[in-house]
Formats: structure tokens, C-alpha cells, sequence
């Protein structure tokens, strides 16, 4: 059951992708940044304090949010450091490249998350599980040559350098979620809800030092997109940490599936962005979503 939540929050985590194209798009990045993120805080805020005096919520409850200690918290305080480092790269390269080039790149972070759940946390594959693994690798592959078409070099490009940066930085901190929620047993409302706290305060000073100088420079303009950015990722994160949390759960599938996002990237740059090169994209996403229904069947 841990894969239809999967599929949920892979739906939602696409959805969360268009509304920061939209919102980066010819306007700075670190505030829009801050300000989904304060939407985040904003949101879970009432929620910790009602969970902390048992108003309305109590332990068990599916929005409960729990608080288990200092060491806990420095352990959540580390994924949102990570977490971090792999938003800013992803939010400046999206910024400067198609969506349905940034979105497939980023889908690569399951080879980095499987590897690591290989050799770290000891998991195993079955032999469909790992066609179908082997299909949305090659899948994802065949797009470096897509984007040689539209004038980007993998090798000399910065911000394909900087979504690389985030998908490394993604794939540890989807390492990282299993290593806290399946192995240490922390809740895993305590983990996203705590997580968007400490997000706005890492951003404030960056906010604060970085572009509140050069505001004249790189202005910031209002977009309803932007608040719609911290609510999608809650949604699409509630979803994630859920299936994290049945037995049984993969985190190499989990973090693939939540990768087949890129079909909304698609559909976007497409319909609403009106990139190019759609048909050999698209030809490259069949493969994807073949290979994604294959981990689902096994």
C-alpha cells in the first residue's frame, strides 16, 4: 500500500515543481525561497503547539505532532542543512533552464539513493524491480542528448552543475529520511513538521546578506505561486513520510516513484511553458513511466 502514497506524493511534488518555475521566472530566488518556506512555518506552527498542550490533537492522531528531545532536534536540524543546500541549487537552475530538462536530471537521484540503500541500509531488489530501474535510468540518460539540441552542454553548463549539486544533495537527505524514520524510529510528523521550522530561520540570514543589498539588482516581485510552493510541499512531503513509515517500505522505490513528477514537468513545459523539443522528451518519459509501472507491479 506505502507505493499509492508514493504515487500521491509524486503527483503533488510535480505540481510543487511548476510552482516554482512559475515563481523563479524572472524574479529573485532567494526570497521566493524564504517566503514558501515561511508559509511552511506558518502552517505547522499552531499545529505543534496544539499537539504539544493536546488541543484537539492527541498522541496517535494522524497530525500529531510529537517532540522527543535536544538530540532528536539536532538530528532534524541536520536534513533541513541538507534539504537546504539542495533547494538553493535546484531553485537558481530552474530559474535558468527548461522545466523538462531540470526535471529529468533531477530524477536521477534514485541512482544515488540506491546505491546507498544497497550498500548502507542492506536493501534488495528483485529482478523486475531492477529491469525496471535499468528502464528509467536509460530513460533519463537519453535527455543529456536532448539538451545538446536546445544549446546546453552538460559538461560547461553552471546550472546543470547546480542540479547535479541538488540531486546529490537530495538522494543523501532521501537516505537520511529512511535512517531517521525506519531505523531510528523518530515519528515522522516530528520529522516534517520540525524540518519546516528550522528552514526559515537558515534562510533569513542568507535572505538578509545575500540579496537584501543587491534587492535593486535582482528584484523581487509578489507571485500567488510563491505561497503555493510550501503548500504543495507539505502536501506532497505528508504523503512521502507516510509511506516512509509502513513496514516494508524502499526507500530506493520510494525515492524513484517520487521522481515520475517529471510527467507534470513534462505536461507544463508543454501546455504552459511551451518548450522545445517535446516529441524526443517525450518519447524519453514513455520510457520513464514504463519503467515506473514495472516497480509497481513487482
Amino acid at each position: 500500500m506505502w507505493i499509492v502514497y508514493v504515487i500521491f506524493s509524486a503527483l503533488l511534488l510535480g505540481v510543487y515543481d511548476v510552482f516554482k518555475k512559475v515563481s523563479v521566472t524572472e524574479n529573485a530566488v532567494l526570497p521566493v525561497l524564504f517566503i514558501s518556506s515561511l508559509v511552511q512555518l506558518l502552517i505547522f506552527s499552531p499545529l505543534i503547539v496544539a499537539s504539544h498542550y493536546q488541543i484537539g490533537f492527541s498522541p496517535g492522531h494522524l497530525i500529531y505532532i510529537p517532540f522527543t528531545g535536544l538530540h532528536t532536534q539536532i538530528l532534524i536540524f541536520l536534513k533541513t542543512c541538507l534539504v537546504m543546500a539542495s533547494w538553493v541549487c535546484s531553485f537558481f537552475a530552474l530559474k535558468n533552464l527548461p522545466i523538462s530538462i531540470v526535471g529529468p536530471i533531477r530524477s536521477t537521484s534514485p541512482v544515488w539513493t540506491l546505491f546507498g540503500a544497497i550498500f548502507l541500509l542492506g536493501e534488495r531488489l528483485t529482478m523486475v524491480q531492477w529491469i525496471g530501474i535499468a528502464v528509467v535510468f536509460a530513460s533519463i540518460y537519453s535527455y543529456s542528448f536532448i539538451g545538446k539540441r536546445e544549446g546546453i552542454v552538460f559538461a560547461k553548463n553552471k546550472w546543470i552543475i547546480l542540479v547535479f549539486l541538488a540531486t546529490l544533495f537530495g538522494a543523501a537527505s532521501a537516505l537520511y529520511d529512511k535512517y531517521l524514520i525506519a531505523e531510528l524510529g523518530i515519528h515522522r510528523m516530528e520529522v516534517q513538521a520540525w524540518f519546516s521550522i528550522y528552514q526559515s530561520f537558515i534562510l533569513l540570514p542568507f535572505v538578509y546578506i545575500l540579496w537584501w543589498p543587491k534587492r535593486r539588482t535582482f528584484p523581487f516581485s509578489w507571485k500567488w505561486s510563491i505561497p503555493c510552493i510550501g503548500v504543495f510541499l507539505i502536501l506532497s512531503d505528508f504523503f512521502f513520510f507516510y509511506a516512509l513509515s509502513q513496514e516494508g517500505a524502499l526507500i530506493s522505490i520510494i525515492s524513484l516513484v517520487r521522481r515520475s513528477s517529471i510527467v507534470i514537468s513534462f505536461l507544463s513545459g508543454l501546455f504552459l511553458f511551451k518548450e522545445r523539443y517535446i516529441l524526443p522528451k517525450g518519447i524519453a518519459l514513455i520510457g520513464v513511466i514504463f519503467g515506473v509501472v514495472l516497480l509497481y507491479l513487482a
